[in-house]
């Protein structure tokens, strides 16, 4: 019904930026939230980043806040994820996601679709 499909991963040396963008097609709407996840090798996915349907409201992980900004363009049904100041910690697949609810989600049970990740490295 609905496809996400990450871009913008890949290589990228500490403290420098990397801007994840995520296209949605099939069956979607602009009214759902949208988020970012992450997952490292080994451990669990954990929630990145979130937003609401207009784009006016974001929540972020303590462990990103002020360093990633969360974006949305609902015209082009995508969501972006803004990262800088890149630490070897963020190295990870990101995944993006839609929650099928004008609130946010914060936890993985909450979206609905996913994509299938892209890999971003984190040389130190």
């Amino acid at each position: 019904q609905v496809q996400l499909v990450e871009s913008g991963g890949g290589l990228v040396q500490a403290g420098g930026s990397l801007r994840l963008s995520c296209a949605a097609s099939g069956r979607t709407f602009s009214g759902y939230a949208m988020g970012w996840f992450r997952q490292a090798p080994g451990k669990e996915r954990e929630f990145v980043a979130a937003i609401n349907w207009s784009g006016g409201s974001t929540y972020y992980a303590d462990s990103v806040k002020g360093r990633f900004t969360i974006s949305r363009d609902n015209a082009k049904n995508t969501v972006y994820l803004q990262m800088n100041s890149l630490k070897p910690e963020d190295m990870a697949v990101y995944y993006c996601a839609v929650r099928e609810a004008y609130g946010l989600g914060y936890v993985h049970d909450d979206y609905d679709y996913w994509g299938q990740g892209t890999q971003v490295t984190v040389s130190s």
